[in-house]
């Protein structure tokens, strides 16, 4: 009787599970990310990728053909998969200027823009091998029908219909960084780069964005908001109230990007680094400091570099949390020498944060970066000579667009100044002397 009993709930819970799977397969194609169909909590209909519709992205695909010189053709190629392992990958991260100008946030397709063909995707061809290790992924119908593609081909016709568009063109826009050998193996896409044919896109796509649209600046707004929100005690406030029970580094790490994930985020920001940069003591002077493996010492200041992304966008922010110097970290009364080191501690945090401040009153249309960096750096070399301390500064310029283009509605900057002093620096010699 307990046998039959048995088969009998095994039938009935197969029966059910199979029925809840056939429905909820059927509800909606997977095209390998969300749509409005299969995360109606997160998208509107409409919307190609969060809080962004199909108007948005043709209008990025326009504005790009406006830059393109006649007679040229752009590439973009996703970004590769990288790997951990030989069968296991690293989170995957779409190259910003695929995803901005097409809204696929999958490996393996390469976008192709050009006055002659207009807006083309070549995608790729999976095997129900691949599915079943990696899920659905957007195919040549999801080019079309999803991310309104012109036209579109599975990326096996790569060979037949490339070649032709690269040998007729005068200049070829590519970004490198994301090169797919597919494209690169093409010999005429070898021959234009010999020929120095090949154009770095960067130079196209960094104008497209250097001004945002208020759908960036909305999903902007609420990356920072999660990042940095005291108002709602956001994660980096969590993570200073953390601190005081755990004084590790690798643990106010941890704690962020927990604090950011449980808001929404999808990752941490990728700046220059993955992990957050929280540096106690001296290592708080490397300037991309990523290991976090040391202890907090009782009066070391922190710096806590980190942002997080949401779809797509990243918020970046610097801080050197601290409370009252002298309330929280007071110095015994008998080392004249700690008491010193504790007010120069404080003085050069105010410097910083009212520089910062300064140069907030600066972001206007009309200024550009070079000014208000060089106000910046003027604003820090007055206040370290008044306390007793003389340093030189760098200009670090890594973006495509120049720092002395001027700032309009819709420019999105971070405004992050600091002094990197080293632990083996004793105080300025004016204090030392008295």
């Amino acid at each position: 009787m307990q046998i039959l009993v048995r088969k009998l709930l095994h039938r009935i819970s197969t029966k059910q599970t199979i029925g809840l799977r056939a429905y909820s397969t059927n509800k909606f194609i997977d095209v390998g990310q969300p749509t409005p169909a299969s995360h109606p909590q997160l998208m509107k209909e409409g919307e190609i990728t969060p809080g962004k519709g199909a108007e948005e992205y043709n209008s990025r695909r326009k504005r790009l053909l406006e830059l393109l010189p006649e007679n040229s053709v752009a590439i973009l190629a996703a970004a590769p998969v990288k790997m951990m392992t030989d069968v296991v990958p690293y989170t995957y991260r779409q190259d910003a200027d695929y995803l901005y100008i097409t809204g696929c946030e999958q490996p393996g397709g390469l976008a192709v823009l050009s006055h002659e063909c207009g807006s083309c995707m070549f995608m790729l061809e999976t095997s129900p091998h691949d599915v079943n290790w990696k899920g659905p992924v957007a195919g040549v119908e999801a080019a079309l029908e999803t991310f309104k593609a012109e036209k579109a081909y599975p990326m096996r016709k790569i060979h037949e219909i490339l070649p032709d568009m690269i040998g007729r063109s005068s200049k070829l826009f590519h970004n490198k960084e994301a090169a797919a050998q597919t494209l690169t193996d093409l010999n005429a896409f070898q021959k234009a780069d010999y020929y120095g044919k090949v154009k770095n896109l960067s130079k196209l796509t960094d104008v497209l964005r250097w001004v945002k649209s208020p759908a960036e600046l909305k999903l902007m707004r609420e990356s920072a908001s999660i990042a940095c929100q005291e108002l709602s005690i956001g994660a980096l406030l969590q993570t200073m109230m953390y601190s005081k029970t755990h004084p590790y580094e690798g643990m106010l790490a941890a704690k962020f990007e927990y604090e950011c994930k449980m808001r929404g985020a999808q990752r941490m920001a990728v700046l220059s680094y993955l992990t957050p940069v929280v540096g106690g003591g001296s290592n708080a002077t490397v300037i991309h400091y990523s290991r976090n493996d040391q202890k907090i010492e009782d009066g070391d200041l922190v710096l806590i570099d980190v942002g997080c992304e949401l779809h797509g966008y990243v918020s970046d922010l610097t801080r050197t949390p601290c409370g009252s110097f002298l309330l929280y970290n007071q110095p015994s009364s008998e080392s004249a020498t700690e008491l010193e080191a504790l007010l120069l501690k404080e003085e050069l945090y105010d410097l910083i944060l009212q520089t910062n401040k300064e140069c907030l009153k600066l972001c206007k249309p009309g200024a550009n970066l070079l000014d208000i960096h060089h106000y910046s750096v003027r604003m820090l070399r007055k206040g370290l000579k008044e306390i007793g301390i003389y340093l030189g500064m760098d200009v670090h310029d890594s973006s495509m667009v120049s720092y002395e283009r001027t700032l309009e509605p819709g420019v999105v900057i971070t405004i992050e100044p600091g002094l990197y002093i080293p632990s083996s620096f004793d105080g300025p010699e004016s204090r030392r002397m008295t």
